[in-house]
């Protein structure tokens, strides 16, 4: 269990989001499957907030994962210059934060945050809180170039998941806040967002039930994990 009362390291995911064509079923489909409550764009957890969730057209639904910064304005430029994209230069998100929206040179989403009232996610590692994110890309080497280079990430082996192309990204600190896993038959390069859950079987049958997909169901190295597609095509993983 962790609360988060203060802005993150250079690096550290920090906030998601995710744009829904419909507010109302994606607050029913995440009410039933995560237990969160909502106020405006945010979802709660003990009235505290843990994710985004707005309403707008989304060509490519997925959970957007931003990566902390002191800031914004100099880590987008340090995006371009190491070969990435912006989609949506830095701008103040009211004044809780001051974000952007990124690509990097494999085409996977990203988003850059500068906490101000809001430092991100208020919880972390905790059922229904985000407990980590996963890039799955064809093209492994020029990803972990950039983000190393962009975040100043150093790469790690992992011996637990032997035959897969994987690296932990750790930042100066030594902490892991995330890995690579390089795929050459992921079409479509991805930040993945798992949340930790008590049961993900029991989860992922309640996201059934609301309208969702169970993708994939299988037992890892580091417990259970339960792949759903919510209603609007967005994956996550379910993770106990």
């Amino acid at each position: 269990m962790s609360t988060v009362d203060r802005n993150q390291p250079l690096g550290t995911p920090t906030w998601i989001d995710l744009a829904v064509p419909d507010l109302d079923r994606a607050q029913r489909f995440y009410r039933a499957v995560l237990g969160w409550t909502f106020d405006g764009d945010h979802c709660l957890l003990r009235e505290l907030p843990v994710a985004g969730l707005r309403q707008a057209a989304d060509p490519r639904p997925a959970w957007t994962v931003y990566f902390a910064t002191d800031d914004c304005d100099v880590t987008a430029k340090a995006v371009t210059a190491a070969g990435g994209k912006l989609l949506d230069q830095p701008h103040d998100d009211g004044d809780h934060s001051r974000i952007a929206v990124a690509e990097d040179p494999t085409g996977a989403r990203f988003g850059i945050w500068q906490g101000r009232r809001l430092p991100g996610a208020r919880l972390v590692n905790e059922p229904s809180t985000l407990l980590r994110n996963d890039l799955v890309t064809p093209a492994p080497k020029p990803a972990r170039d950039f983000y190393c280079e962009v975040f100043a990430f150093t790469l790690d082996g992992n011996d637990d998941l032997a035959g897969v192309d994987f690296t932990f990204l750790r930042r100066p600190d030594g902490h892991e806040i995330g890995g690579i896993i390089g795929d050459p038959s992921a079409t479509a390069p991805a930040w993945g967002t798992l949340f930790l859950v008590t049961d993900a079987d029991a989860a992922g049958k309640q996201a059934v039930e609301h309208g969702g997909e169970v993708v994939e169901a299988q037992d890892s190295p580091y417990g259970r994990m339960v792949t759903v597609r919510d209603p609007f095509g967005a994956e996550f993983v379910l993770g106990s």
